[in-house]
């Protein structure tokens, strides 16, 4: 992807403040209360690294990979998981870390299935709440950022595996 077709839409200053704000905000909340993130992979995992480091609160980490089928752009609404919970989660405080909240789909069912396995509270973190695409009425309870529509890359959003590491998060342009 040329980097004529993608723009910075929000910097590495403007996610660091969202970031700390959100870790305050969990910190806040919870207070000396033990919380567990689970950090949704791949994309998560950025996000989720830089918000740990601000929340006071004790906390404990652990991850889920899903994968949902369709086109490129679009989900099926089918819902694979790939990689399970390894702690117990039962009469636990429980965060799911999200990169970003789209469809909705893939969150909904992870949120369901979580619920199933009767966790004290469960809550959800995203980055990126992108209203725009929503199908299925789910909400975070601990927003960073919320956008219209756009296809984004950067700070561990992809695009077939690649830009994760880019710093910021840049819009892709149409040709």
């Amino acid at each position: 992807m040329p980097e004529q077709n993608r723009r910075i839409l929000f910097t590495r200053e403007k996610i660091a403040t969202e970031v700390r704000r959100l870790g305050q905000e969990i910190s806040r909340d919870y207070g000396d209360q033990e919380i567990m993130l689970v950090g949704v992979l791949k994309g998560s995992f950025l996000f989720l690294a830089d918000l740990i480091r601000e929340i006071e609160t004790p906390t404990v980490v652990d991850f889920v990979r899903l994968a949902s089928y369709g086109s490129g752009t679009q989900t099926s609404g089918i819902i694979e998981f790939r990689k399970e919970l390894e702690m117990p989660i039962r009469d636990r405080d429980v965060i799911i870390v999200e990169d970003i909240v789209d469809s909705g789909y893939t969150l909904e069912c992870l949120y369901n299935k979580l619920l199933l396995q009767q966790p004290r509270s469960l809550k959800i973190c995203t980055l990126i709440d992108k209203r725009a695409r929503r199908e299925v009425d789910i909400e975070a309870d601990y927003v960073g950022i919320s956008m219209d529509d756009g296809f984004i890359i950067g700070y561990g959003l992809d695009h077939d595996e690649r830009y994760r590491n880019l710093p910021d998060i840049y819009l892709v342009e149409e040709d």
